[in-house]
């Protein structure tokens, strides 16, 4: 852990309407070695993801105000989507393969295994890592 220090520390960005929700997985990506933010709706996590531009967002579907779909049109807008994994209830097929549509990295469906969010987020950061290389 000494060394962590001396490294700058990845961004995720989590957006979901339930502060357990976003405690729980505040608690587990940092356990991680991420640095993590979060927003409680749609508005407050657009903006979040322009001020700090996360490498990952972790956002629910179902929200009051701007839900998921809505604000992952947004952060198209501003080529954030390929960061988005979406966290949504079994069952929302016609939800997930618009957030597909849009771009979204992934999902996954809660009550979701945080073994396997930690995999997808970490997948995310090496495929976002091999385009930088890619580009660069």
């Amino acid at each position: 852990m000494a060394n962590s220090k001396s490294q700058k520390k990845i961004k995720i960005l989590v957006i979901d309407d339930q502060p357990g929700i976003r405690r729980l997985l505040t608690e587990v990506l940092q356990d991680e070695g991420y640095e993590v933010a979060t927003a409680e709706n749609g508005y407050d996590g657009l903006q979040a993801a322009k001020e700090i531009s996360p490498a990952v967002i972790l956002m629910d579907m179902k929200m009051p105000g701007m839900d998921g779909i809505e604000t992952l049109r947004e952060l198209k807008q501003i080529g954030q989507q390929d960061k988005v994994i979406m966290m949504t209830a079994y069952g929302e097929l016609e939800t997930v393969n618009q957030a597909r549509e849009l771009g979204a990295y992934d999902y996954i469906t809660k009550p979701f295994d945080i073994i396997a969010l930690c995999q997808m987020v970490s997948e995310r950061i090496t495929t976002s890592d091999a385009k930088n290389l890619l580009i660069g």
